[in-house]
């Protein structure tokens, strides 16, 4: 018999000010860590007011991570210390492993009405920290949606449904990053790997995600599963959405300051080190 997994706890997402003074929602990050290996952050971005983003988010580094930027409204663009550069417009996917260091910037363009999108942040376990960077730049018409029997339509950017698998592969952590639509009172069911984190963000409307349909969950709050092989949703009386994330746990110390994230304090301390005398990019 299939295991259905019930619902572990539930985060409300908070406003902050990422950046240079980019006003968006912290979904979770550094005080939720242990409860989401291998993730490390969710950002929640999105207003039709440019005040509230146009800043961007100015040169950084990262080492020891990947980021993964899905916009749904918008465009940002990006360049960065190896020489890339470009736009991710609505619809596409980022997905950048920073690996042994990168440095770069993410502003966006002013967008008339809304702006929104997604940035999640998945750790690396330490035989990989110090990989090549690489980015895989996924454009919305290479994404595939498949439309269940019951109508839920998902955007398949990492994983599989129903056969179908998504563009993004070769993660180390054996990902998978579904966008859900659920019709109104329709369910959605999906096989998940046992003994991975798994989690849904709910983005637009409301619905269940217990079996019994006890607990209604709200737009801008996560669910974390509990173990198990499945998980199923319930749209209430609107539509539902929301991301679907699961990953293979890394299970190992981590030593985190700001867009860095090592395994230890000694590896981070290098790590900054070499950002302020020059040495921070180990691979062009």
């Amino acid at each position: 018999m299939v295991e259905i997994r019930g619902i572990r706890t539930v985060f409300r997402s908070k406003p902050t000010t990422e950046g240079a003074g980019v006003r968006l929602k912290r979904v979770f990050g550094y005080n939720e860590v242990e409860l989401m290996d291998p993730f490390l952050l969710l950002d929640h971005f999105g207003s039709d007011n440019p005040d509230d983003y146009l800043k961007g988010f100015p040169w950084h580094p990262h080492r020891g991570i990947e980021t993964i930027t899905y916009m749904i409204e918008g465009q940002v663009k990006h360049e960065d210390s190896l020489g890339n550069s470009g736009t991710i417009e609505s619809g596409d996917v980022q997905w950048m492993t920073a690996g042994s260091g990168i440095i770069h910037q993410e502003m966006p363009n002013r967008t008339d009405g809304m702006m929104m999108g997604f940035q999640l942040w998945a750790n690396l376990p330490s035989s990989d920290k110090m990989m090549h960077p690489r980015y895989q730049g996924i454009k919305e018409s290479e994404i595939p949606e498949v439309v269940t029997e019951s109508g839920a339509r998902v955007r398949i950017i990492c994983g599989k449904l129903d056969g179908t698998c998504g563009p993004v592969s070769e993660i180390v952590t054996d990902p998978e990053y579904l966008d859900v639509i659920v019709p109104l009172g329709a369910e959605f069911t999906h096989s998940v790997k046992r003994g991975h984190t798994v989690f849904a963000y709910v983005f637009e409307g409301k619905g269940y995600f217990d079996q019994d349909k006890e607990r209604l969950i709200e737009s801008d709050h996560l669910v974390l599963f509990e173990d198990g092989e499945q998980i199923v949703a319930t749209a209430g009386e609107e539509q539902l959405r929301f991301l679907l994330v699961s990953g293979m746990p890394i299970g190992e110390p981590i030593a985190w300051y700001g867009p860095i994230v090592m395994n230890n304090k000694e590896e981070l301390d290098e790590a900054f080190r070499e950002y302020r005398n020059g040495t921070f990019i180990k691979h062009k």
